[in-house]
């Protein structure tokens, strides 16, 4: 499932920054890796690091779905479970110094995570994310669930020549249904077929 996250984040990012706008034609890969130099190898790079996936309590429901079946009964179903998936995005230029492309990137990026308060049905990747609520909520440039960057960085191979970046944050609220095949329960008020 959150594979299909990455494709639905990817085609929305490749969509709308397909080229670095400064030169018009370098086209820009989006990457999922550990970010950390060595990893990214086809720069410049959007890296889009999944760091945190924890439930949604605010948005947790306690009421239950009732489907009507054609026998009389009900299909009765716990609501999906709400996921918050976020995530560090850093830009990679083609040259780990040019301060300028990175910047340039990352705010391209930026543009495009304010302009979508959810993403649209169209960026979804289509038959793969099952039981989804669409569009799903992107909240982004808000503070990270990460304590200290600086600790970020020495786990993610500082040491070995990382230098610390500058990081945009993004949550995506996506959908986890939890009953696979749910309860049948009678329907209250309905004669039942005789069983004779």
């Amino acid at each position: 499932m959150l594979q299909y996250l990455d494709d639905t984040l990817k085609s929305l990012l490749e969509s709308e920054i397909q080229v670095l706008p400064s030169t018009g034609d370098t086209k820009i890969t989006i990457s999922f890796d550990t970010p950390y130099q060595g990893t990214i190898e086809n720069k410049p790079a959007i890296n889009c690091f999944l760091y945190d996936v924890r439930e949604n309590l605010e948005l947790r429901s306690s009421s239950w779905s009732v489907e009507r079946q054609n026998n009389g009964k009900a299909l009765k179903k716990r609501p999906p479970a709400r996921i918050d998936c976020s995530y560090l995005i850093t830009a990679w230029p083609q040259n780990e110094d040019d301060i300028q492309t990175e910047h340039e990137l990352l705010g391209e990026v930026m543009k495009v995570l304010l302009r979508h308060r959810k993403i649209p049905e169209t960026y979804v990747v289509e038959n793969d994310f099952e039981g989804q609520e669409i569009p799903m909520r992107l909240i982004s440039l808000r503070p990270s669930n990460v304590q200290s960057f600086g600790e970020l960085w020495q786990a993610m191979g500082g040491k070995d020549g990382t230098k610390p970046k500058v990081v945009l944050h993004c949550t995506v609220t996506i959908s986890v249904p939890v009953d696979e095949a749910g309860e049948e329960v009678a329907l209250v008020g309905v004669a039942q077929p005789n069983s004779q």
